[in-house]
């Protein structure tokens, strides 16, 4: 930054600034306006294709402090990641005052766009106040709140580039939209009951208007256990009450949707206090301004039946995020209808298809999925689903990255060729690399339908549109049979076309680790957990170490799980019973009629899996440690069949969890044996669970003892790496580290060796986090030489985290970049 300002004989100096990060549409010209005002400055801001630039004109006294204050005063929406400064030629003294200019430019924004945010406590004192003009309108926002990624069309952000554009401003909120003064001074949003959106109820053939009106037939419906559609911000929701099992098995029936588990909405926080235990960091995140679904600890007595999340210890609960929300948890005057607490908030779509967003579509799709519909004229432009988090050791770990942090770019610390990637099969997300940012797409879902794959067009089709970026490189999962990478093939390698680079699975999950710490060309002993991912050799990986150097864009695979024959592909995974046979085999050991999987299994399976485990027909081998828990679930009869995914290996981490007080210092099932090829042998583990449900050891040790052997073994092979090469940073990635357990044991042993570790907190270890992994690897590929990103202020440059509230600090707090 400029040390000093070009000043003139009276003493002023004039310096232009430009900041980027998020810094429109969050209220940043209006605060720099009123800091200008406040400190006598003159000159002007505006926004840009670079960000938000003001030149301030005054003292170098008062210059020094207006750029101090930028950093430490900015709007709570607003995450500055750069600054600069350059001097400039003062003007004459007769320019006094201070200026919003308008808008420049409408190609490559350089500018982030903010999440959509939860709406902020100044405008729920509104929304519930009698004497306010904007008391119960169901649109109420300000610049510190409301929708802004979901309505945008192009960038720069302004009312005519989103969704707002067909709703003119009435004399009241032009007024205040053009007042620097005002809580409202440009924000995009604005309206009120005479000028913005209108809420409507159909159900039964009818059509109910008025805001009461409506939410009264809503919380009448829900209180007759009928399923109420409601349009959010990304997209549409379906809701019943949660305490009603005819409402809960009706919904379950419509999604075809058997056993997986259902977000909730509460009230507030004591209302959610009354279905889980939530400490103070977990607390944080479900009152912060991206209001994920937050995974927390049910309560034995929580009022839910038990249909809402069967056989699951924890439960998915989010806060009210839009004002349709607070209307509908809350009394309507002069109505007699008791308003509910707690509601089941679920994706309006059948399992496996789209989120629906548009009018037009929920036309076709919500007949067949809800009774009734709450609903409003505003268009939904960009679909977005609710993220999911949990919270572990006070910092968030990303379940799915969508609503309240996507667009938030990771800073990947290097300036890298424009590169599209393309993600995996399950849990898609895309993600276009510019410059030193990595754009991650909200979450769309996994890749097994054709609508899905349109969706999946439509995501990118946004990305590289609103960022104006053409990539020059498509990157995708090495799988030959995945729809993705067929996709990137059909628009890439041809002339004038991106050249396409087919990435490893397992080494875009640890660059992905590394990309969201900056740390990309840092050595690193990557552990990479999950069910499925496509290896060198054909097989099928997902008990992996990988060993990456200097290089991120090329990787050893230092160690890996014994290989085992699994059965039946997809048949294996919805069947730990049979992975289970496989692993039985594997170790040497007879098929006992005692032992849980061969008791699951009818005596025509048992043949044809035995049949196929002699042969070798039909089998590949297969590394994964997602099947391995995955067997051992189904070895202490936690579960021999699911019905989505990972709910196996969820229960089994949850009896772990109950086992860990009475369980001793040593695995109750014996250790893995790791040899000097960097193989992890599970097969004395596997007989030592056998031989401990022979022995009566309850389940819940050998659970426990399980998890404590996988990081045992973990530390080991880390260990004896880091001796031989002298790398000392360990990741853990991949889904499998979803399990807080078994991530605290891996974690807490490798330090105890002097390892330090890195976990994920930005992306998901899951697929979902995979496209960025993708992005980079294939990006440095194609990047020569591969050079460190432009520290663009001497000021700072951060990782941009999710909104707060004014006055607090962001949710996800300080990133992992000192673990």
């Amino acid at each position: 930054m400029a040390d000093r300002a070009i000043a003139t004989g009276s003493g002023l100096g004039r310096l232009r600034f430009t900041m980027a990060g998020v810094v429109q549409g969050v209220g940043f010209r209006p605060f720099i306006h009123r800091l200008a005002t406040e400190l006598a400055l003159s000159g002007f801001v505006g926004n840009t294709t670079e960000g938000v630039v003001a030149e301030v004109q005054g003292s170098p006294a008062a210059l020094a402090q207006f750029r101090r204050r930028v950093n430490r005063e900015a709007p709570p929406l607003a995450f500055i990641t750069s600054i600069t400064a350059q001097p400039v030629p003062p003007k004459p003294t007769a320019d006094t005052g201070f200026q919003i200019v308008a808008s420049h430019g409408r190609t490559a924004m350089r500018t982030l766009v903010s999440p959509d945010v939860a709406t902020c406590a100044a405008c729920l004192a509104e929304l519930f106040s009698p004497t306010d003009r904007r008391y119960r309108h169901p649109f109420i926002t300000c610049t510190n709140c409301g929708p802004r990624f979901t309505i945008i069309r192009e960038l720069p952000y302004d009312r005519l580039t989103t969704t707002m554009a067909d709703f003119p401003m009435c004399r009241l909120c032009a007024r205040e939209y053009r007042d620097p003064d005002d809580r409202r001074f440009h924000a995009q949003p604005i309206a009120c009951a005479d000028c913005g959106p209108v809420l409507y109820y159909e159900g039964g053939g009818t059509r109910v208007e008025g805001v009461d009106a409506a939410l009264a037939a809503a919380q009448r419906a829900l209180a007759a256990d009928l399923i109420v559609a409601v349009k959010g911000v990304g997209g549409y929701h379906l809701a019943c009450r949660a305490d009603s099992a005819v409402a809960v098995a009706r919904l379950r029936e419509r999604k075809t949707r058997a056993e997986k588990p259902f977000a909730l909405l509460a009230r507030d926080v004591t209302v959610a206090r009354r279905l889980a235990r939530i400490d103070m960091d977990e607390e944080q995140v479900l009152t912060g301004g991206s209001r994920p679904i937050v995974l927390l600890r049910r309560r034995p007595d929580a009022p839910l039946v038990d249909a809402v999340a069967p056989g699951n210890p924890l439960i998915g609960v989010m806060l009210p995020y839009t004002p349709v929300h607070h209307l509908l948890l809350a009394p309507v005057p002069g109505v007699d209808v008791a308003p509910p607490e707690i509601l089941v908030m679920t994706s309006a779509n059948v399992s496996d298809e789209p989120l629906c967003f548009t009018d037009a579509d929920a036309l076709t799709r919500l007949p067949h999925l809800a009774d009734a519909v709450l609903t409003h004229d505003r268009p939904i432009h960009v679909p977005c689903d609710d993220s999911v988090v949990r919270v572990v050791d006070g910092r968030e770990l990303p379940i799915r990255r969508s609503r309240g942090y996507a667009p938030l770019p990771v800073r990947i610390g290097r300036h890298l060729t424009p590169t599209l990637a393309v993600g995996s099969e399950l849990k898609n997300t895309s993600c276009l690399i510019d410059g030193a940012n990595a754009f991650c797409s909200a979450h769309i879902g996994d890749m097994g339908s054709l609508e899905a794959l349109h969706a999946f067009e439509r995501a990118v089709d946004q990305l590289t549109t609103i960022h104006d970026t053409e990539p020059e490189v498509l990157a995708a999962d090495a799988h030959p049979g995945y729809q993705t990478r067929a996709w990137a093939e059909r628009h890439g390698d041809g002339p004038d076309e991106p050249a396409v680079e087919l990435v490893q699975h397992h080494h875009a999950h640890v660059v992905s680790l590394l990309a969201e710490h900056g740390r990309i060309g840092e050595p690193i002993i990557g552990v990479a957990f999950d069910g499925t991912g496509y290896g060198d050799d054909g097989t099928v990986w997902g008990g992996e170490i990988l060993l990456l150097g200097e290089d991120s864009a090329d990787y050893t695979r230092a160690g890996h799980l014994l290989p085992v024959d699994m059965t039946g592909g997809d048949a294996a995974v919805r069947n730990p019973c049979r992975t289970a046979l496989a692993h039985l085999t594997a170790a040497g050991l007879p098929w006992d009629s005692e032992l849980g999987p061969v008791r699951a299994c009818e005596h025509r399976e048992l043949v044809a899996v035995r049949a196929q485990l002699s042969s070798r027909a039909g089998t590949v081998r297969c590394s994964s440690m997602g099947r391995l828990f995955d067997a051992v679930a189904s070895l202490l009869d936690v579960r021999h069949r699911i019905g989505y995914e990972a709910q196996a290996a969820i229960e089994l981490e949850a009896l772990a969890e109950s086992g860990r007080a009475t369980a001793g210092e040593d695995p109750a099932c014996g250790r893995f044996t790791v040899d000097a090829d960097g193989v992890l042998d599970h097969r004395p583990v596997i007989r030592g669970i056998a031989d401990g449900m022979r022995d009566g050891i309850p389940p819940a040790e050998l659970a426990y003892g399980f998890h404590v052997a996988v990081a045992m073994a973990v530390a080991e092979a880390a260990e004896r790496l880091a001796g031989t090469t002298g790398v000392r940073l360990v990741g853990l990635t991949g889904g499998v580290f979803q399990n807080v357990l078994l991530a605290r044991e891996c974690r807490r042993r490798l330090e105890e060796a002097g390892l330090a570790v890195l976990t994920h907190c930005v992306v998901p270890p899951n697929d979902g986090g995979l496209a960025l992994g993708q992005a980079v690897v294939a990006a440095l590929r194609r990047t020569s030489p591969p050079v460190a990103a432009q520290n663009e202020s001497e000021e700072f440059v951060r990782q941009p985290g999710p909104p707060r509230e004014p006055g607090g600090r962001s949710a996800q707090g300080t990133t992992d970049q000192q673990s």
